[in-house]
């Protein structure tokens, strides 16, 4: 069983909680048990989260969080990467995200807790494992937010230019080194905006999703039916002009726009049913995210010369206003990709401070990250302090840094969520699962091994940023959360020794 109801005791209880020895290496990969990660599961400092999301907004959550990014915001710099050839590394992304998408699948029905990677490597690989993967996802998260939210600008511009004819100044839309920005006002102010449908509850914040799912899906469609009418064969010739490096370059790159599915298990905690919900939502919205992913990337292809992508700005709508000659449709599109970004914000957002939140109940990160607001069931200090940081971030830092940023720390949890399968498979085989990978390992190997081909195919600036925050991320643990760690406290609490 995976849940009796009751977490078991914290201490004084040798048989059913032992404490590790005291050396270095055993407190390093101390674990946290299943049963008591979903035992506490809502748990927080003050109050507890709501259960109140089915499949429906579970799936929501998944496609708001991933579809728009690599579309709306990203294809414009993917497409200089790999000519047309880009619509197979939307696949090779997309079959990427799949495997691992099987392996979060089973886990998330398996531990339906808001920690998403981070809880199940607690549960499976250790502390010091848990607490790299946790660091990860907060830049996995943190920083996506911040780079889907400077894209914002570039269509809040399209649209402010094709309706009442004022656009945002240079200095004010973008972030300072490009096109002559200084700040970028329009990513901090949709943060501010996402951060305000988060603080009125989640049930409020999931209803607020759906909505903008639904028009970013029909201006997608809507697009497609319009540019179609501009496909020139001559534009997919030739396909692969910077070969395969080049295609394989912009897949890793693009890896970074199908993180949602991830997002999706970050709501473990407030699932109506997380066990049977979360798999399921998990794997539909990855389907018809990449679907769509590799429509789109088809049809924009055909109909503008991929070269003409390098340095251009709200691309689809672009496109939309060359094939009709008539500034109507792309105004058309440019507000369904500034509603279609703002899903991605928020349902991004709202993931980074779940799992926050998780690491702050295991005593990792500061307690305030765990309090839970008594009426609504928010977090609303981790989350003011959370969409405070990742504004500032947006407004500050270029695009493609954050990008390539953002699909290392992805890849690298995802990598060791295949390894996490394994692992509990082999330590727990008894344990229910409403979901398994088929194939026994083999699927979970593929996925470690093509997370780790994506990862050595970014370029070595991004490996330097990703080193250097795991060496920061390392130093906080050894310096902090090492010593305050909930087991650590427990461990304290009863020095008496596991062979007692």
């Amino acid at each position: 069983m995976l849940d009796q109801g009751t977490a078991p005791p914290a201490a004084g209880n040798g048989k059913r909680n032992p404490q590790p020895p005291a050396g270095l290496g055993s407190r390093l990969m101390r674990r946290k048990p299943v049963e008591r990660l979903v035992a506490e599961g809502g748990q927080g400092e003050g109050g507890t989260l709501r259960r109140s999301m089915g499949m429906w907004q579970l799936t929501m959550i998944s496609i708001g969080a991933t579809l728009g990014t690599g579309i709306f915001v990203v294809l414009g710099d993917a497409v200089p990467k790999a000519g047309p050839a880009v619509i197979v590394s939307f696949v090779i992304a997309g079959i990427t995200a799949l495997f691992s998408a099987l392996s979060y699948a089973e886990l998330a029905g398996t531990i339906p807790v808001s920690g998403s990677s981070y809880s199940y490597a607690y549960a499976t690989l250790g502390e010091i494992v848990a607490w790299v993967c946790g660091w990860c996802l907060i830049l996995e998260y943190g920083v996506s937010v911040a780079a889907v939210a400077v894209g914002w600008g570039q269509y809040l511009n399209e649209l402010l230019d094709g309706t009442i004819g004022v656009t945002i100044p240079a200095s004010l839309a973008n972030p300072p080194g490009a096109g002559g920005g200084i700040f970028n006002v329009p990513a901090l102010l949709v943060v501010l905006l996402c951060m305000a449908f988060l603080l009125g509850g989640a049930k409020e914040s999931a209803r607020a999703n759906t909505i903008m799912v639904v028009v970013k899906i029909a201006a997608l469609l809507l697009f497609c039916a319009v540019a179609f009418q501009g496909i020139k064969a001559g534009n997919y010739s030739p396909f692969m002009p910077l070969g395969l490096a080049g295609m394989s370059h912009a897949g890793a790159s693009l890896f970074f726009s199908y993180i949602g599915f991830d997002a999706a298990s970050t709501a473990g905690e407030e699932a109506k049913n997380a066990q049977r919900d979360l798999p399921r939502a998990i794997m539909l919205s990855l389907v018809i995210v990449t679907a769509l992913y590799c429509l789109v990337a088809a049809v924009a292809v055909g109909a503008m010369p991929w070269k003409q992508f390098d340095g251009a700005e709200a691309a689809l709508a672009g496109i939309m206003k060359d094939v009709t000659g008539q500034g109507f449709w792309s105004v058309l599109l440019a507000a369904g990709a500034v509603i279609a970004i703002a899903s991605v914000v928020l349902t991004v957002l709202y993931g980074q401070t779940r799992i926050l939140f998780a690491m702050a109940r295991d005593g990792l990160v500061p307690k305030t990250f765990a309090k839970v607001h008594p009426k609504s069931g928010v977090p609303r200090s981790n989350t003011l302090i959370v969409s405070a940081f990742c504004g500032i971030l947006a407004a500050a830092v270029p695009l493609d840094e954050l990008a390539d940023a953002t699909s290392i720390g992805t890849l690298f949890a995802f990598a060791l969520v295949n390894v996490a399968v394994v692992v509990l498979r082999r330590t727990r085989p008894d344990m229910k699962r409403n979901f398994r990978v088929p194939l026994g390992w083999l699927f979970p190997a593929l996925g470690f091994a093509m997370c780790v081909y994506n990862m050595l195919n970014l370029r070595t600036v991004t490996w330097m940023v990703f080193g250097g925050w795991m060496v920061v991320g390392l130093v906080i643990y050894f310096a902090y959360g090492m010593r305050s760690s909930r087991l650590a406290r427990e461990a304290a609490a009863d020095p008496a020794p596991a062979e007692a």
